[in-house]
């Protein structure tokens, strides 16, 4: 066997299973309505493996899976909300792309916020007490004090 002939059927074996890996998934509905469903969804749900990529464009395990469960329950006849609470109550909102508003989001977002605030309120009376607490000078020492002065500005 001639030795170019004998390395592309060894190049050839080793793409073979390469091509057996990429699947493709194909999902029979029973209305476009569903189906826009199904797309809908795993566009807005995050896969938890990835956490940059939605279900739809993630490849991992996990996201296949989630793809999977989706679509069983739109053909089973479950509606966005009940798809995303089951979600939800599985991996936590952090499984949407869109959390809803929650006291614990809006702590993430103000609490910087309030302790740069705080920060700042605390430097201002520091700096405010600081001022106030510079002692007096009796009259012997603004004589003194008027009179260094004096020195230095003639040295000038």
């Amino acid at each position: 066997m001639n030795k170019h002939l004998r390395s592309i059927l060894v190049a050839l074996c080793f793409c073979v299973p390469l091509v057996a890996n990429a699947a493709i998934e194909a999902h029979e509905f029973d209305s476009p309505e569903q189906e826009e469903l199904f797309r809908e969804l795993t566009r807005e749900l995050r896969c938890p493996k990835c956490q940059n990529n939605n279900i739809s464009d993630s490849n991992a395990g996990l996201a296949q899976d989630l793809r999977e469960k989706t679509y069983q329950m739109v053909k089973s006849g479950s509606d966005k909300q009940q798809v995303l609470d089951y979600m939800v109550a599985r991996y936590g909102n952090f499984v949407r792309y869109d959390p809803p508003l929650t006291p614990a989001v809006l702590t993430l977002w103000l609490a910087p916020i309030g302790i740069i605030f705080i920060g700042g309120f605390t430097v201002w009376r520091l700096a405010r007490r600081k001022k106030s607490a510079q002692p007096e000078l009796d009259s012997q020492e603004q004589q003194r004090l008027a009179e260094l002065l004096k020195q230095t500005e003639q040295k000038k």
